[in-house]
């Protein structure tokens, strides 16, 4: 009897380093064609395709004259299985070099890659944990052996574990506004390593928790760093953005480096374009341009940087964001209450989630977030 060729399999880590580096990548996708379209892997010099599994089955003839040869293969599908099905025929039918992708779109959603977006005046450093899969951005801030995390994921482990490698006490978790499209990890985070967990109060009315209060203009230190809070709703009713340092302005979901925050998550955006529109075209406007932009979403792979982060500064977005240049304030209301994307997966429940109303298992957590991110005005 034949042994059956054997297949290699590659993490959803290494496959994000390999993407951020610029390399060349082959994908077959083999979800059903309405998943693959509604959200898959993006890079650079990504190349993907879609075939369904159930379409390769019997015979991979389907995609035969697509494949490359002589360059890897990665097959993906939703959670790892029918992946390993389909690179098997494929290394069966004489290719070298095929992976697949261990876990699937759902490990694809949930890898945090931490980038170093650069040094603070005070001592210490600013990183950006990238969802990739998601477009979730998050941050940690380390200053003299402290540490505080913004818009942290649910999944807690990447921040554990960077803290631990950088020897820093987390003293501090903060969120910019009450997360409608993923479920936060922060107040989970702060519990479990006895930090503070900052949540702005106009969005907390309904939390069921204990929280400190951000407010307008509080400062908050860790180590030999500050970061002063800005009320600056529109998004919700409560988001709070923060300058770091001087340096950086962390926006949440209000703004973003190719668009705008939208205000339809709880169901008033007629109610809070107002003041969506204050905070874009006025409190912002009052800040520094230098300020360097760090946002809690990103829309695609071309608002990347080329190390893989998303940042751009203020003065730069007010001359290139469509949103930030509608002068017409009619029009700007119509452009974010009529121009939206469709609401994100299970929206409600992952509110009442980050309020702490249900208690959803982890499989349910993770099947609440399968999807894009869809935070922002098109």
């Amino acid at each position: 009897m034949a042994q059956a060729t054997a297949i290699k399999g590659i993490s959803v880590e290494e496959l994000t380093k390999k993407i951020l580096n610029g390399e060349q990548i082959f994908i077959l996708d083999v979800r059903n064609t309405g998943d693959f379209d509604d959200w898959k892997i993006e890079g650079e010099n990504v190349h993907i395709i879609n075939q369904p599994y159930f379409d390769l089955i019997d015979s991979i003839d389907p995609i035969m004259e697509h494949l490359p040869k002589g360059e890897p293969i990665y097959v993906i599908c939703a959670k790892g299985g029918s992946s390993e099905f389909v690179a098997q025929q494929i290394a069966e039918a004489g290719y070298d070099h095929v992976y697949s992708i261990e876990g699937g779109m759902k490990a694809w959603s949930e890898h945090l890659e931490p980038i170093k977006v650069g040094s603070l005046t005070g001592g210490g450093s600013i990183y950006q944990f990238v969802r990739i899969g998601k477009g979730c951005l998050s941050y940690l801030i380390e200053s003299n052996q402290e540490a505080a995390v913004i818009d942290t994921a649910r999944m807690i482990e990447p921040y554990e574990k960077f803290m631990s490698e950088h020897q820093v006490k987390l003293t501090h978790v903060l969120d910019t506004h009450l997360h409608a499209d993923h479920i936060s990890g922060g107040r989970v985070l702060a519990e479990k390593l006895g930090a503070t967990y900052h949540l702005p109060p106009k969005d907390a009315e309904e939390v069921t928790y204990s929280y400190a209060k951000l407010e307008d203009g509080e400062e908050i230190k860790v180590g030999n760093v500050t970061i002063k809070a800005i009320y600056s709703p529109g998004h919700t009713i409560g988001s709070t953005s923060f300058i770091i340092d001087d340096q950086y302005l962390l926006t949440g979901d209000i703004l973003f480096i190719d668009s705008i925050g939208r205000p339809d998550l709880a169901g008033k955006a007629e109610d809070w374009v107002g003041d969506l529109r204050d905070t874009l075209y006025s409190r912002y406007k009052k800040l520094a341009d230098e300020l360097m932009v760090l946002p809690a979403h990103y829309m695609g792979i071309k608002e990347m940087n080329k190390d893989g982060s998303v940042s751009a500064k203020l003065g730069k977005l007010y001359k290139e964001n469509h949103g930030l240049n509608i002068s017409d304030e009619n029009q700007f209301r119509k452009t974010v209450t009529e121009n939206l994307p469709p609401q994100p997966n299970a929206h409600q429940e992952i509110r009442e989630t980050n309020m702490g109303k249900i208690s959803p298992d982890l499989e349910a957590q993770r099947e609440m977030e399968i999807g894009p991110n869809r935070c922002a005005v098109r």
